[in-house]
């Protein structure tokens, strides 16, 4: 059986790995024409790392994740409103990577010749098998095509039409800088919260940290000629220590913006021989960190379905039954978190500091450890 899927993020690569490792034959087209190391920090949550660990990457996670064992909530003055333990247990586990680094480790693992770069899929068509096409005009044949082509996937947009993305009220910009503070040693983290602002970080190991930062903002909107950094330096001024020094420490093109998106949950990803993971199937806000993890809990069960034996169409539907629902439970529950950090209203917001404030780190554990378990 030949596998083909379009994208090679993490999603993608996860795929391929995990299909290869049940003996199918798999290709990924890659539109890039090389895999640079892009990105900036990626969290890993323990569903997503026993998902690779099950692929063989338990080494390589080792080398280039960091756990985080402890985590802050934070006022805009520095108040610490919560203190989560982290690690604790298998299930509420969290490491942090760099995204190209857990992607050269995907590589790695794959080995040579599944990525083909320079290959769009822009289409495809269906009978007994699948036929991609590619935007050279070349045509490859397969068993199944896995769209991981992310938030704006061709093959999304054949199988389901053209519709847009929903737009989360909200842009964030993410960068990485050489630095080292208590606040963001080797296994801490911190996210702080304001009015319609938030800032969080983490470290990647050493003195590197990766930080992100959100506001509500008007879609579309840019940062201006100056570039990301003296506009993050204006709209946090006054906020506690290292979140200045942090952004001083950046460079301008370690940074990037993004305005945040996600789309409404579906019940059905795909069509026949045809489905989609990861962004391309259920993209949603980063505020669960769970973007990526979903991708990679997607390709494992994609691969455990399939390896059942069934034929194409059935093994594609139990994929789609065993990860639709609990997909659609991340992108709402990511939606409402991030509804709840980017408030505006003082009043509001004094409410949910005191909320977040007065609930035990006990509870907060639990509530972690239900939600994220891998395989429920």
């Amino acid at each position: 059986m030949r596998a083909l899927i379009s994208g090679a993020g993490i999603g993608g690569l996860t795929a391929a790995l995990a299909l290869r490792k049940i003996g199918l034959d798999v290709s990924v087209f890659e539109r890039a024409d090389e895999l640079r190391g892009a990105g900036a920090g990626l969290g890993l949550w323990s569903n997503a790392t026993q998902a690779l660990q099950s692929l063989g990457l338990t080494d390589s996670l080792r080398e280039i994740g960091v756990p985080v064992k402890q985590g802050k909530i934070l006022s805009s003055n520095g108040r610490v409103l919560s203190n989560i333990s982290l690690g604790e247990t298998p299930a509420t586990g969290f490491l942090t990577v760099h995204r190209s680094e857990l992607q050269s480790a995907l590589l790695k693992e794959l080995g040579d010749g599944v990525v083909v770069t320079d290959s769009e899929c822009v289409g495809f068509a269906q009978d007994d098998g699948v036929t991609v096409y590619l935007r050279d005009g070349r045509e490859e044949r397969g068993d199944l095509l896995v769209g991981a082509d992310g938030l704006g996937s061709t093959v999304r947009r054949q199988l389901f039409g053209n519709s847009e993305p929903r737009y989360a009220g909200y842009t964030a910009w993410r960068g990485i800088s050489r630095f080292e503070h208590e606040l963001v040693r080797p296994g801490a983290g911190f996210e702080s919260w304001g009015r319609g602002l938030r800032f969080g970080c983490n470290n990647l190991g050493g003195d590197r940290v990766y930080w992100f930062a959100s506001k509500n903002a008007p879609e579309g909107e840019t940062d201006g000629p100056d570039g990301s950094l003296p506009a993050l330096l204006k709209i946090f001024r006054g906020w506690h220590e290292p979140i200045s020094s942090l952004i001083e420490a950046a460079r301008e093109e370690d940074v990037r913006r993004d305005d945040i998106y996600d789309r409404p949950p579906m019940k059905r990803w795909g069509e026949g021989r045809v489905t989609l993971l990861g962004d391309a199937a259920h993209p949603m806000t980063p505020n669960l960190a769970q973007g990526a993890c979903q991708a990679i809990e997607d390709a494992v069960v994609l691969s455990e379905c399939v390896g059942y034996g069934e034929s194409g169409e059935v093994s594609l539907k139990l994929y789609e039954k065993r990860c639709a629902a609990r997909a659609a439970m991340f992108t709402r529950l990511s939606r409402l978190l991030g509804r709840v950090g980017q408030m505006e209203t003082p009043l509001l917001c004094r409410a949910r500091d005191a909320l977040i404030a007065g609930t035990p780190e006990r509870l907060q554990s639990r509530q972690l450890q239900r939600l994220l378990e891998y395989g429920t």
